[in-house]
């Protein structure tokens, strides 16, 4: 088998994905006006890290994720105790994005075959991601479906939908973002949950361990932050890599310079994938961003590094560009 040089060519075109999605949020976006002038009416459009419900004084956060095919990395090793974990990251890190508490978890399991070990073995990490970020799991939904899922072994997949709440006036929306803020990155825990397809593909399965470990939850670390801090955007860095910034604020764009990548990633470039490629797929070992003053940013990273490795890399600039220089690989591009 050939090894992929890109995302497309291990089987997920982004810009055909992309473009799908445009043409899915062209039609739905035309229910946000349903609930107006109602409690539970749709604050701001669809395209952030969640969605935002009115509640009195109060804002109601929503974001919905899975684990992609890391459930495959699973599978193949017969571990299944860790991907609940991820599927809590994937969306409580979302959630906390736009300075969102996350209250509520809800998580959706689909079998190829009824499995009392497997399920027992999932929930093991659910629990684990839900005690990381001090939410309850208030229910969910269990499948068979034999004819849709597949898998090595025992197919499934899982995806779960959190609920947060911030004060209206708390929340985080990157409008006051202005060329000079810093930017700080926050070190990621390996793969974490995007880029599995090329990467499954790119290394050896003496490799699966690692890309099984779990990713990051972040909760604590930014709620702590948000509540000492002004915070004026965050991104959490899963699918599109970098490009995620570009999501705070249009208009803005980020010069950048960033750490050495760990082991695994350097693996994946030795396979022939560009490291263009790699940052526009990748966390490439910062898997979240945070955007403050430059007045802010020495407590900052007093109150980020209680938790997790954290440090400088960059600042927001006045060009609709993302310019980034990798340390100890000489390797400078622009997204």
């Amino acid at each position: 088998m050939t090894t992929p040089k890109d995302y497309k060519s291990s089987g997920v075109d982004i810009k055909v994905e992309e473009k799908s999605i445009s043409a899915l949020v062209s039609v739905i976006k035309d229910t946000l006006h349903f609930r107006n002038g109602k409690i539970g009416a749709a604050i701001g459009d669809i395209g952030s890290f969640s969605g935002f419900i009115e509640f009195g004084d109060y804002a109601l956060s929503l974001a919905t994720d899975g684990v992609g095919s890391k459930v495959l990395v699973a599978q193949k090793l017969k571990k299944y105790d860790t991907v609940g974990i991820d599927v809590i990251a994937m969306n409580v890190n979302d959630v906390i994005c736009n300075g969102a508490a996350p209250i509520a978890f809800v998580d959706y399991i689909a079998l190829e075959k009824t499995s009392e070990y497997m399920l027992k073995e999932i929930a093991k990490g659910l629990l684990e991601g839900a005690k990381q970020s001090d939410m309850p799991i208030i229910g969910g939904e269990t499948a068979t479906l034999p004819d849709i899922i597949k898998g090595d072994g025992e197919g499934f997949d899982l995806a779960g939908t959190c609920l947060g709440v911030v004060k209206k006036d708390k929340i985080i929306s990157g409008k006051d973002i202005v060329p000079g803020d810093i930017i700080i990155g926050i070190e990621s825990s390996g793969i974490h949950s995007n880029g599995l397809t090329l990467a499954r593909k790119a290394l050896s399965e003496m490799d699966y361990p690692e890309l099984l470990i779990p990713t990051r939850i972040y909760v604590k670390q930014i709620l702590d932050l948000v509540e000492n801090v002004k915070v004026k955007g965050m991104a959490h860095i899963t699918g599109s890599g970098l490009l995620n910034l570009k999501r705070l604020k249009k208009g803005m764009g980020f010069d950048l310079e960033l750490p050495e990548p760990p082991l695994i990633f350097k693996k994946i470039v030795e396979t022939g994938v560009e490291i263009e490629e790699m940052y526009r797929t990748f966390n490439m070992g910062t898997g979240f961003m945070v955007i403050v003053s430059n007045e802010d940013k020495d407590k900052a990273l007093e109150i980020l590094n209680k938790y997790y490795r954290s440090y400088l890399i960059g600042k927001v600039i006045d060009q609709d560009i993302i310019k980034a220089h990798i340390k100890g690989w000489n390797k400078s591009f622009s997204l």
